[in-house]
């Protein structure tokens, strides 16, 4: 299989972390794409023309992040990412869509950030912040409950974490989020979280 991809994309991440934690990063071609080279032709591959991007040798394609982590959990016998039913599987969706959606936002945060600054909007940024802000408000609530759960829901998070604090380092999300920032540091030293942090060079 071969993951259109890219090294700093925190959706692509999510997917390898899942990988990882089902025995079949092995079985992943990555392949790095830039978004926004026409010659990618990556529309092929997905008409929104975003990554990540999973294609079977057919040709046939699968997008985006967590239907990808859905389909590779639905291919392994050990424990489940995602939860078959009942409340643990609504919960954990909730929680997979929140950081996704703090994940979408912190993304259009940095492409506005290198914009022309003449083409910035702070209003737009202020927005995406709020979001991301409102996410990490709900998180620190219920951060308490994690445990030591590891399922879609709480890789999602840590993902969206590692990425506020490549970006954004400067908000500083772990000093107003004592109980999340706790919880944090416990599970990035799960292998799949340790292995896939983005560069930093």
């Amino acid at each position: 299989m071969k993951l259109r991809s890219s090294p700093l994309s925190p959706f692509v991440r999510k997917v390898r972390v899942c990988a990882l934690e089902t025995g079949q990063h092995d079985q992943l071609e990555l392949v790095t794409t830039v978004t926004t080279d026409p010659a990618s032709d990556l529309w092929r591959d997905n008409p929104l023309v975003k990554i990540p991007a999973l294609v079977f040798d057919d040709g046939e394609s699968l997008y985006d992040s967590a239907v990808i982590c859905e389909y590779l959990d639905s291919r392994h016998q050990g424990p489940k990412l995602f939860p078959k039913e009942g409340a643990a599987r609504w919960a954990t969706l909730r929680r997979q869509a929140l950081a996704d959606g703090m994940m979408d936002a912190a993304v259009l945060r940095r492409y506005e950030s290198i914009r022309p600054q003449n083409l910035q909007s702070a209003d737009w940024d202020a927005a995406q912040k709020r979001r991301v802000d409102h996410g990490l408000a709900v998180l620190e609530k219920e951060a308490g409950s994690f445990g030591e759960t590891i399922d879609i829901g709480t890789l999602t998070v840590a993902v969206m974490l590692d990425y506020l604090n490549f970006r954004f380092a400067v908000d500083d999300w772990a000093g107003k989020c004592p109980a999340l920032a706790l919880w944090h540091q416990k599970i990035s030293t799960r292998p799949s979280l340790a292995a896939t942090l983005p560069p930093t060079g």
